[in-house]
């Protein structure tokens, strides 16, 4: 079969980034009476906001807006905030954009977080807020708990983000130390109507860890948050010790009156951006076998399971007949012991790529649908039998760059990158093998 498969894997990567983009994913999701709602009862319609797409969906929802009011089907304005992360902005006139740093959290997300605060708290039952959520703002609405610093919880997010915990266990400990996630946002904004809008990035797609979930109930608790901490040994300052030690930690469960005036939609999925992949594959002639949207476990390990199979795939023609392509999703960890540089993305890739050993007719990408592997400035990277040979004659060992966690040097001297530089939105990873 004649094909590139550089572009290939590149055209399937942009087709599950093109499956999550907002545009035209918002207005079937709100209700007609919102659009008359500042009109006929004086109620005041307020976006609130964060996520790496949250720009990019308050962009989308403005202009449903003015479509409908140029068409006489809406009436009254929008206003609010929302906050994304820097390079993630869209060029809103009636939301107020703000940036703020991921994934850990800076003085402006602090500042969004107290201004959201006294927002919701000026709300009453005729107001309705739309709250945009999509991954990455956990850390972009950032407003520590009564008697926890700002650096204080910096800390502990750089301890979690070093540890190899899931996306879980973080959000759980980050609920429990915050004063707007778990479900406190929407019981702040009570009674005014909460409709939540989200782009899922992690496995599973629980509204409840998206974004650590400001709008949505929470079933952990604080006993659970302490015992993640305890498992990462990760050690906390006195302040949030006390804190979490405290009912008052607690966040809001199932039971509270407040949800009977919040309704939740997923706009977009992991699993929704792997299909569009694999119908993308499917319509160019190459079978498309999607395994999972929701693959945890460290990412060198996860690789190693990939590796496998696709050179079961290669040699054998079992279990999938060639040529195919196979695709999934998720977000794998990593633990991070070196002091090299790279996402787990690129980690994801360098194991794969130290277990394949140039095995013909297999090539694979591996990236984050955000656009940004991590902390650096690329999307992921890609590889093919010839990067082991030129791996090879640079005498470049894949273990030694595996101990450091230092994948983006490696693929760097490989010209193997991907910078795509931010997508606006993000559904996680995204990894596609091609066996030919």
């Amino acid at each position: 079969m004649d094909i590139d498969a550089k572009q290939f894997l590149h055209t399937l990567f942009q087709s599950a980034v093109n499956q999550a983009l907002p545009t035209g994913h918002i207005e079937q999701y709100l209700p007609e009476s919102l659009f008359y709602n500042s009109a006929n009862h004086g109620g005041r319609t307020v976006v609130i906001g964060a996520g790496k797409a949250a720009a990019s969906m308050a962009l989308e929802l403005e202009q449903v807006w003015q479509r409908r009011k140029q068409q006489d089907l809406a009436m009254g304005e929008l206003e609010g905030l929302v906050v994304t992360r820097y390079g993630h902005t869209a060029p809103c006139e009636q939301i107020e954009v703000i940036e703020a740093a991921h994934p850990v959290p800076d003085a402006m997300g602090l500042e969004v977080g107290q201004r959201v605060v006294e927002l919701a708290k000026s709300l009453n039952e005729e107001d309705t807020v739309i709250c945009l959520i999509s991954g990455g703002g956990s850390a972009l609405l950032s407003l520590p708990a009564p008697g926890i610093s700002l650096a204080e919880k910096q800390a502990i997010n750089k301890a979690l983000l070093k540890s190899g915990a899931a996306i879980d266990e973080m959000n759980c400990v980050r609920k429990h130390l915050s004063a707007i996630k778990g479900g406190q946002l929407a019981k702040l904004a009570y009674p005014a109507q909460v409709i939540t809008l989200a782009i899922s990035d992690v496995p599973g797609d629980d509204f409840s860890v998206i974004a650590s979930g400001p709008t949505v109930p929470d079933s952990t608790t604080r006993f659970d948050a302490l015992a993640i901490l305890e498992r990462y040994e990760i050690d906390i300052p006195t302040s949030a010790f006390n804190w979490l030690n405290s009912e008052e930690s607690e966040t809001v469960k199932p039971q509270d009156e407040c949800w009977s005036r919040c309704v939740n939609h997923l706009i977009a999925t992991p699993q929704m951006s792997l299909d569009a992949a694999a119908a993308e594959s499917e319509g160019l002639g190459v079978r498309a076998y999607v395994l999972s949207d929701c693959i945890e476990g460290e990412a060198r390990e996860v690789a190693k399971v990939h590796s496998a199979l696709a050179k079961q795939v290669a040699l054998q023609g079992q279990p999938f007949e060639k040529p195919c392509v196979i695709i999934s999703g998720g977000e794998t960890t990593v633990t991070v012991k070196g002091n090299g540089r790279g996402g787990r993305n690129c980690e994801f890739l360098l194991s794969l790529y130290n277990e394949l050993k140039g095995v013909e007719n297999i090539y694979a990408l591996a990236a984050d649908t955000d656009g940004i592997d991590g902390v650096e400035d690329n999307a992921g990277a890609w590889i093919t039998p010839q990067t082991w040979q030129d791996a090879q004659s640079k005498n470049l060992k894949a273990e030694d760059y595996l101990a450091d966690n230092n994948s983006y040097d490696f693929f760097g001297q490989t010209n193997s990158l991907i910078f795509t530089g931010p997508t606006l939105t993000n559904v996680n990873d995204f990894r596609a093998i091609l066996v030919l």
